[in-house]
């Protein structure tokens, strides 16, 4: 199995804290975020190895932070993959960039992606051993709360068996505070179909938008989350994330 993390955006929303520095870099209680993400998924069964996706911009960076960091307690490697896009005008998007990391590494094998800034509280070790035991793709989804919070992610709403039966990205008028969140597992016979997609030219951009194909095609279980996530998408959203893991 591999993990794909995904960190090639150029988080705009962050300047200028991001102008220079890749947001899954930015500290959280004194540490990369990034390393938070590792540290929450580097005891899924079966892991074999690491591959984070950036851009050309930042690749030198995360190829220095790899080379001064070691997966605590695991003998996993780290290769960072540069899709060469230079800023918002070119970039492959989520799910591009996900087909790019496949390509370059040329994986065959299982594959759990997730978003280099998204934080967990605790690990989540759990989601990959569900993930081997349905060996189908799976959404990790999250009890926001709020209704009002649903706005800005993803609704899903699923039936007794865990499988998605409708996933709307951004909803106006959402009736379930449940949402997916930026945490995906791909059986890898599943592999040539995600290809496939962004080959038909279908939105390559938020990683969503593939589970939203997927689900009427093919059943698409969820996981739900425990403990707390935070999605930094500003500036508020990482002082609150430093404030809450620098008490964990």
């Amino acid at each position: 199995m591999k993990l794909i993390i995904l960190a090639a955006g150029y988080a705009t929303r962050l300047y200028p804290l991001t102008i220079n520095q890749p947001k899954p870099l930015l500290k959280v209680s004194e540490r990369p975020m990034i390393e938070h993400v590792i540290d929450h998924l580097k005891d899924v069964p079966e892991l074999t190895g690491v591959i984070i996706i950036s851009n050309e911009k930042f690749h030198g960076h995360f190829e220095k932070w790899a080379s001064d960091y070691q997966i605590s307690g695991k003998n996993i490697p780290i290769t960072v993959v540069n899709d060469k896009s230079t800023d918002e005008k070119n970039r492959l998007g989520a799910i591009g960039d996900m087909v790019f990391a496949m390509n370059d590494q040329s994986v065959d094998e299982d594959v759990i992606v997730v978003a280099g800034d998204n934080l967990f509280s605790q690990s989540i070790k759990a989601f990959g051993e569900f993930c081997l035991e349905k060996k189908a793709p799976v959404l990790g989804v999250y009890d926001v709360g709020r209704l009002e919070d649903t706005k800005k992610y993803s609704e899903v709403h699923t039936d007794m068996n865990g499988h998605i039966t409708s996933f709307e990205e951004k909803p106006e008028h959402p009736s379930t505070t449940v949402i997916g969140i930026a945490l995906y597992y791909y059986p890898k016979d599943l592999i040539p179909t995600i290809k496939q997609y962004v080959e038909d030219g279908h939105n390559a951009d938020q990683p969503g938008r593939l589970v939203q194909w997927l689900y009427p095609r093919i059943p698409v279980f969820t996981w739900s989350l425990p403990g707390l996530w935070y999605d930094i998408g500003s500036k508020e959203t990482l002082e609150e994330a430093n404030r809450i893991f620098s008490e964990l």
